[in-house]
């Protein structure tokens, strides 16, 4: 168990958190949740002791030990793997490390003897003979390779690195684990593996992740930070969201109530307190105006984009043919005689390791590079909106957001184009911000709303999460879900692809695999397509970079 006890963190004149006060107990998983810089890492931090809150403190049980997912891959490149998952509990490695020195000495004196003794006794009791074993058993279910468990860290790719470090914060049964993005990287295969240790796990869990699906198979509980506070709610993170936008609505429900029988009372007064026979009624119901209350209703911190596409014309039944498409660029050959046919009615995900591939397919989809071989043809009642992985050049002019967008619509009223900016949380002045300097995620929302005044009915979007927060994920997915017209995208989000998917496609080395299912189904019917899939929730500039936001 690990209590946080009156946490304040303040950064000059603004708090990051203010007399927070909550428990975490023992057999619960909770995925902490709140708006981009609400400061969720920040938190794990001060917990973990790396951070030093303004005023309170962080309090465990006796004897209880933690441990935490390192973020630095590099801090144990001088260390062999083996070696890196067993510091995971630091004081067992500095037992077998004291007690091998000792046996080591040539001159071994009664002294020593006395010291091993002590330290055989401490290494038997935490279990140390079964340390190695252990450590193998987390990298082989990690899907390490038994020959990467001998080598250095420095010898690694990142993406092993990342599985090690992931055994060093499991390693030892912790009392309390604290695990910041565990997902970022991982195949599907390892993150499967993950979530049944985290099911199985009967000490505390904390974890903040982008990845919904992820919470919302390992989480009893929801914890979310909001205006400085962490509010804890029984469920996973679907549950959270349903149930707090139900209570929301609730209350705001009977605050419309309240104002409604507190315009009638006030009418009533004005009509009847002059007149006498009606003036105790008058006075009653004026006591019962002043005992009304209006409950406060504070909107969330979290900003959610209004995201809807409608298409300026339906679509026909031709849709696309893709005929014996071929690229090589550079010499390595990306696309090699792919075909297909799109129906009506597809919202075609693609999946796998291949995002050169798909990526380069986009761009010939989209008019913005030829096929070496081969052809594609659009059906006449289509018209396309493409959503670039690399948005540079989009953005590569001094044009202010507001004139930006003018350029892709029919209608160039101010007003009407503003109001697509409103929906994407570009408010008042943000219109006549310059497109070069804007954030990360504030050109993703810009595009988006771009495809959205367009009104095309055929979206061909290329990783449109990467640099949003889960708040605007949740939109753009519910659209896409929405959406009447055709889509083809490729996107890291697993229940982003599960909820919007009814078809899977993967380039491949031996071709293209053409799936009509969801993506689940795809994954259950195919064991090595687990192995191949690697999900990364790139945060780089907006998901999560609480550095900037936050001090």
């Amino acid at each position: 168990m690990i209590s946080a006890n009156n946490i304040s963190l303040r950064f000059g004149k603004k708090a990051l958190f203010e007399d927070v006060n909550i428990t975490f107990s023992p057999g619960n998983c909770y995925g902490l949740i709140g708006a981009n810089g609400a400061g969720k890492s920040t938190f794990l931090k001060i917990l973990s002791g790396q951070l030093e809150s303004t005023t309170g403190d962080v309090t465990m049980d006796p004897g209880e030990r933690m441990s935490v997912l390192e973020q630095d891959h590099f801090k144990y490149d001088s260390y062999s793997v083996l070696d890196t998952v067993i510091m995971g509990n630091k004081r067992l490695y500095e037992v077998r490390q004291e007690k091998d020195a000792i046996y080591a000495k040539e001159d071994f004196t009664d002294e020593d003897g006395v010291r091993a003794s002590e330290l055989e006794a401490e290494f038997a009791e935490m279990d140390g003979w079964n340390a190695e074993a252990d450590a193998e058993t987390l990298l082989n279910g990690l899907g390490v390779e038994t020959e990467d468990h001998y080598k250095m860290m420095s010898e690694l790719e990142d993406s092993v690195k990342v599985k090690v470090l992931l055994a060093q914060a499991l390693f030892g049964n912790p009392d309390v684990l604290l695990l910041d993005e565990p997902t970022n990287h991982l195949d599907l295969d390892a993150i499967g593996w993950l979530e049944e240790f985290l099911i199985n796990f009967e000490n505390t869990v904390i974890v903040v992740s982008h990845d919904r699906y992820f919470l919302n198979k390992v989480c009893t509980h929801t914890a979310d930070l909001d205006y400085g506070k962490i509010q804890i709610y029984a469920g996973n993170y679907d549950f959270w969201y349903e149930s707090s936008s139900l209570m929301m609505k609730q209350r705001k429900e009977a605050n419309k109530k309240k104002e409604e029988q507190i315009k009638e009372l006030k009418e009533f007064i004005a009509r009847f307190s002059a007149n006498a026979s009606k003036s105790k009624q008058a006075t009653s119901r004026k006591k019962a105006l002043e005992k009304i209350e209006l409950d406060d209703i504070k909107p969330s911190s979290r900003k959610y984009p209004f995201i809807e596409f409608r298409p300026n014309r339906e679509i026909g039944n031709e849709v696309l043919t893709v005929s014996h498409i071929s690229k090589t660029v550079d010499g390595v050959k990306l696309l090699d005689d792919i075909s297909f046919t799109v129906g009506r009615e597809d919202k075609i995900a693609f999946v796998g390791p291949k995002t050169q591939a798909t990526t380069m397919l986009f761009k010939i989809l989209a008019g913005e590079e030829e096929p070496d071989e081969g052809d594609y043809k659009w059906g006449v009642t289509t018209s396309q909106g493409y959503f670039p992985k690399d948005n540079t050049k989009e953005f590569d002019n001094d044009l202010v957001i507001v004139d930006w967008l003018t350029q892709f619509s029919e209608e160039k009223d101010a007003t009407y184009v503003r109001g697509f900016l409103g929906r994407m949380l570009f408010r008042g002045e943000d219109g006549i911000k310059k497109v070069k300097v804007l954030s990360g995620g504030e050109k993703v929302r810009c595009l988006l709303a771009k495809l959205q005044i367009m009104g095309c009915n055929c979206l061909i979007l290329d990783e449109p999460t990467n640099h949003l927060d889960m708040e605007a994920i949740t939109s753009l997915n519910n659209a896409l879900i929405k959406f009447p017209g055709i889509v083809l995208f490729a996107c890291q989000d697993h229940q982003f692809i599960q909820t919007t998917a009814n078809r899977i496609m993967e380039l491949t080395d031996n071709g293209l695999i053409d799936k009509l299912c969801t993506y689940d189904e795809y994954l259950e019917n195919d064991e090595l397509a687990r192995k191949r899939m690697v999900m990364n929730f790139d945060n780089s500039v907006d998901a999560e970079d609480e550095s900037d936001d936050e001090e």
